[in-house]
C-alpha cells in the first residue's frame, strides 16, 4: 500500500538483492489475515530478496503482557509452527527463509546498551505516538509499552537488513525508526507496508475480537458460521471483510477467483481481475451469499494443510499449552490458599445479542415466560424469564435482547433455562423492568463487551460457587442517559452502546 524510502530501495537494487525482514509479536493466535503478509513474502522471495522472519517474543511480553512470561517460549514455538504451515500451504520454500527469535539477540549486552542509549533521546510523547496503533492502549499505560517502538526500530540494525515490511498500521513505528536510528549512528531503513484486511465485522481483523477473525485452526463448521455472520451488505464494497480477503489474499495467490452459483442463477463465474468482481458486487450481480460460500470453499483449501499438520498429538499438546483455557485452570488443593486473588473482570462473561424466536407462558408458572432465543448457534437457547408482568408477549416476539450465555443451566419449575436476559430495573416502587436494547442493526450472536475489556475469552461456564457474575453485577447500572454500564464503562457491541428505553439510574439484573 505504501513505501517509505523508494529512492534508497532502487539504489540498493542497482547493486544487489534486498535484505528485508517481517516480524510478528507472538501474542494471540494468528488468523487468516496473516495470509496477506505471507503472500507478499512469497513475492519477495520470487524477486530474489533475502527474507528474515522475526518471532518477536519479547515484544509480545512488553505489549501490555499480552503473552505472560511463562508462556513466551510456548507461544513462540506455536507461532513458528503455524507460520511455517501457512507458508507451506501457499507453496513458499522454507529453505530460502531465515527464522529468528527476538530473545536470541535482544537480551545481549550490546542490544541492552542501545535500548538505554535510545531511551535517552526519545521523548515520552514520541514513544506513545509511535505505538498508538500497535501497542494496546490502556488508561494507565505501562512503561513497557513505551519501550516497544524503540525495540522494533533497533531490530532493523541488529538483523542487518535494508528494509522492514509490515502492515500499514505500523507506519508510526516506521517513521519513529527513521527519525531516531540515525541519532545512534545507524542507517535509516526502507519501509514497505501492506494494507490491513478489514475483519468480518467491518473493523480491523484482530486477535482480541473473536467475531472479527477466522483462526487458522478453526473447524470447517466454524468457518461457515463466522462467514455467515460476516458484514457483507448487498452492493456495499466499503469495509467489506469478505471482499477484502478476496482482493488481498485469494487473488494474489491464485490470480483468479471463482464465484460458485447454482445454474438457475447463471452458474459459476471465473474472475481474472478483482475490479470486475467488485463492480459486479456493487451492481448486485453477485449475491453476498454466493460470495461467502465461494470464499468458504477457497479458504478451506488454504486451511486444510494447516489443520492436518496441527492434528498431530505433539502440536495439539503445544496449542493447548500455549493457549490454556482459563476456565480449566487447576484449582488450588484443599487447605492451601491461592497466591493471587481471582481476576474478576467483565470479559469472563459471555454476553451476546439474542433474537427472541418464540415466547410462551411457562406451563407450570403463570409468572414466567419460556423463550426460545437465537444467539448465533445451531440451536436456539431456552430461557426462562420473569418478564411476563412487565412486557407483553407480543412485544418480545422477534425482539433483540442481551443474553448472558455462560451461566450454569438450571431448572426453573421443571424447565431448564440456558441463559439470562439482562434487564434494567427501576430502584423505586412500583418496580419497573425493561430488557436491555442492543444498537440498531445488530445480529443474533454478536458479542457484547464492556468498554476496555474487549479482549479475553469468557469462561466456558461460570461456576456458581465462585459468584463471578454476582461480584460484577454489583457494579452494573444504568447511566443518566440510559446506557448500560459497569463502573462507568459502557456496555458495547461493534455498532455502539447497549441501552434501555427509560430507566435511567436503574440497576441491571
Amino acid at each position: 500500500q505504501e513505501v517509505l524510502g523508494e529512492d534508497k530501495l532502487m539504489a540498493i537494487l542497482k547493486e544487489r538483492e534486498l535484505k528485508i525482514y517481517w516480524g510478528t509479536a507472538t501474542t494471540g493466535k494468528p488468523h487468516v489475515a496473516y495470509f496477506v503478509p505471507m503472500s507478499k513474502i512469497a513475492d519477495f522471495l520470487k524477486a530474489g530478496c533475502e527474507v528474515t522472519i522475526l518471532f518477536a517474543d519479547l515484544h509480545a511480553y512488553l505489549d501490555n503482557m499480552k503473552a505472560p512470561w511463562e508462556l513466551l517460549e510456548l507461544r513462540t514455538r506455536y507461532y513458528e509452527n503455524v507460520i511455517k504451515a501457512m507458508l507451506e500451504s501457499i507453496g513458499v520454500p522454507l529453505e530460502k527463509l531465515k527464522f529468528v527469535r527476538g530473545t536470541d539477540y535482544q537480551l545481549s549486552k550490546e542490544y541492552t546498551l542501545d535500548v538505554y542509549r535510545l531511551s535517552s533521546v526519545v521523548t515520552q510523547h514520541d514513544a506513545k505516538k509511535a505505538g498508538a496503533e500497535v501497542v494496546k492502549q490502556v488508561e494507565h499505560p505501562l512503561l513497557s509499552g513505551l519501550l516497544y517502538p524503540g525495540l522494533q526500530a533497533l531490530d532493523e540494525e541488529y538483523l542487518k537488513v535494508d528494509a522492514q515490511f509490515g502492515g500499514v498500521d505500523q507506519r508510526k513505528i516506521f517513521t519513529f525508526a527513521e527519525k531516531y536510528l540515525p541519532s545512534l549512528g545507524y542507517a535509516k531503513r526502507v519501509h514497505l507496508m501492506n494494507p490491513m484486511v478489514p475483519g468480518l465485522t467491518g473493523s480491523k481483523m484482530s486477535s482480541s475480537e473473536e467475531d472479527s477473525k477466522i483462526d487458522l485452526l478453526d473447524r470447517k463448521e466454524d468457518v461457515k458460521k463466522k462467514l455467515k455472520k460476516a458484514f457483507c451488505e448487498p452492493g456495499n464494497v466499503e469495509n467489506n471483510g469478505v471482499l477484502s480477503f478476496i482482493k488481498h489474499v485469494l487473488f494474489p495467490l491464485k490470480s483468479e477467483f471463482v464465484v460458485l452459483r447454482e445454474e438457475k442463477w447463471g452458474g459459476n463465474k471465473t474472475y481474472t481481475a478483482y475490479e470486475a468482481l467488485e463492480k459486479d458486487f456493487a451492481e448486485q450481480v453477485v449475491h453476498p451469499g454466493d460470495l461467502k460460500n465461494s470464499v468458504e470453499v477457497a479458504l478451506n483449501k488454504l486451511l486444510d494443510p494447516i489443520r492436518e499438520k496441527f492434528n498431530s498429538p505433539e502440536l495439539k499438546k503445544l496449542t493447548n499449552a500455549a493457549y490454556p483455557n482459563p476456565s480449566k485452570a487447576k484449582p488450588a488443593e484443599k487447605g492451601t490458599k491461592n497466591s493471587e486473588p481471582e481476576n474478576v473482570v467483565p470479559s469472563r462473561l459471555d454476553i451476546r445479542v439474542g433474537k427472541v424466536i418464540s415466547v410462551e407462558k411457562h406451563p407450570d408458572a403463570d409468572s414466567l415466560y419460556v423463550e426460545k432465543i437465537d444467539v448465533g448457534e445451531p440451536e436456539p437457547r431456552t430461557v426462562v424469564s420473569g418478564l411476563v408482568q412487565f412486557v407483553p408477549k407480543e412485544q418480545l416476539q422477534d425482539r433483540l435482547v442481551v443474553l448472558l450465555c455462560n451461566l450454569k443451566p438450571q431448572k426453573m419449575r421443571g424447565v431448564e433455562s440456558q441463559g439470562m436476559v439482562l434487564c434494567a430495573s427501576s430502584m423505586g416502587e412500583p418496580r419497573q423492568v425493561e430488557p436491555l436494547d442492543p444498537p440498531a442493526g445488530c445480529c443474533a450472536g454478536e458479542r457484547v463487551y464492556v468498554e476496555g475489556y474487549e479482549g479475553g475469552e469468557p469462561d466456558d461456564e461460570l461456576k456458581p460457587k465462585k459468584k463471578v457474575f454476582e461480584k460484577l453485577q454489583a457494579d452494573f447500572c444504568i447511566s443518566e442517559d440510559c446506557v448500560a454500564q459497569w463502573k462507568q464503562k459502557n456496555f458495547l457491541t461493534k455498532l455502539g452502546r447497549v441501552s434501555c428505553k427509560s430507566l435511567k439510574g436503574g440497576s441491571i439484573s
